[in-house]
């Protein structure tokens, strides 16, 4: 292909980073091997340390992962992307490969709950600090900033509650002081917001979520310039949280169709939202497509749509909130997102249960909130299956 930035991100999720065999394979190959032979022993030896490109073990060279690494940095607009074996893999891989131990992190409270007990549980183990702050007020990243502040982290839309942080603000603040600023860009894809044009310098993906878009394998990928990126490859082929040769296929079908889907979870949210909004047992909705969001604004300026997550607060509490749950018929129960099926969780007992009551306050998630990922089903049909429980 000529340059990448002559292409649409839908045009690059189609064409980007396929690499043909000699069979000349329409569709991209997967190499389901361990490990790869060389001509001779001088091939060998200049491809283990570096002189010569190659494949040599597929924890860390296999053409297929090759392909949708490529794929994706250029759908992002980076200059390297490393994939790894989950999105939690990919975040670990970010902080080992570019921080040690006496290092700080400043961290939205408004993250997923696994990322919060990486941070405060994990990472605390080997010396690395780190200071939660409002995922909107960027007075407090300003104030939270140490002499050792090194990596300022967010996810915008936020889970639960798809909080809006001012990208190019916070990392203004960031570069102001040294810091690298990595984005979670798992709710919007490169479909719908492109964090690295924003000021940015890291970007993660859960790629188990809408890169791939039907629930079948779990992956990640850590994407940025090459140098911030050589630290982080570096973990991984020492690690090995490695992406398999299969999900990496998988991943590379799923991004030919991310433009489709993204539009279609987009609007069905927005409607699903609006619809919402006006049912009697809500007392509040989040999603940046409505004028009611606190950030509605600064969304329609970093992102080309809303996305696909609602999330709403029933009135009555944990026993309403799961009378809703219970009462559905379609809708999956399960924790996962990003799927062509929608799905429902109770965030409060599922994925932010094993932070503290008091961080769970801090960022709002309250008993009757309930976080819903909008697929691909027709929408009146999603709101007949939580009209139910709503009455």
């Amino acid at each position: 292909m000529p340059e990448n930035n002559s292409y649409q991100p839908e045009t690059l999720a189609v064409r980007a980073g396929t690499v043909h065999s000699q069979f000349n394979e329409h569709s991209e190959a997967m190499f389901l091997t361990s490990s790869f032979v060389f001509d001779n022993a001088a091939q060998a030896a200049a491809r283990f340390i570096g002189e010569e490109p190659g494949n040599i073990y597929s924890r860390f060279t296999n053409p297929t992962v090759t392909m949708f690494e490529q794929r994706l940095a250029a759908m992002e607009g980076a200059e390297q992307c490393v994939a790894t074996a989950s999105g939690m893999s990919a975040i670990l891989a970010c902080c080992m490969g570019l921080l040690k131990s006496g290092d700080h992190i400043v961290a939205s409270r408004s993250i997923f709950g696994a990322t919060v007990n990486l941070f405060g549980g994990i990472l605390k183990k080997f010396g690395v600090e780190t200071t939660f702050v409002s995922a909107t007020d960027v007075n407090e990243w300003t104030a939270a900033v140490r002499s050792n502040t090194r990596l300022f982290f967010l996810e915008t839309p936020s889970n639960p509650l798809t909080e809006i942080s001012d990208i190019a603000a916070i990392a203004a603040v960031a570069k102001k002081c040294g810091a690298l600023l990595a984005v979670d860009n798992c709710f919007c894809t490169p479909i719908l917001q492109r964090p690295l044009e924003l000021g940015a310098d890291i970007i993660i993906h859960s790629a188990t979520k809408y890169l791939d878009g039907q629930g079948r394998v779990l992956g990640g990928a850590v994407l940025g310039s090459r140098k911030n990126m050589e630290g982080v490859y570096q973990f991984l082929r020492t690690a090995g949280p490695t992406m398999s040769a299969f999900n990496a296929w998988i991943f590379l079908k799923g991004l030919e169709t991310l433009k489709i889907r993204m539009d279609a979870h987009s609007a069905n949210s927005l409607a699903l939202a609006q619809w919402l909004e006006a049912q009697p047992n809500v007392a509040r909705v989040f999603y940046p497509g409505l004028p009611s969001h606190p950030q509605h604004r600064l969304a329609l300026q970093q992102q080309k749509t809303g996305g696909g997550i609602v999330s709403f607060e029933v009135k009555g509490g944990r026993e309403a909130a799961w009378r809703v749950i219970d009462s559905t018929r379609m809708v999956s129960i399960t924790a996962n997102l990003g799927d062509t099926k929608t799905t429902l969780t109770h965030p409060a007992t599922t994925t932010h249960v094993r932070i503290t009551p008091e961080a769970r306050a801090a960022a709002g998630i309250t008993e009757g909130l309930l976080r819903i990922a909008v697929g691909l089903e027709a929408v009146s049909d999603i709101k007949n299956d939580l009209a139910r429980g709503l009455a």
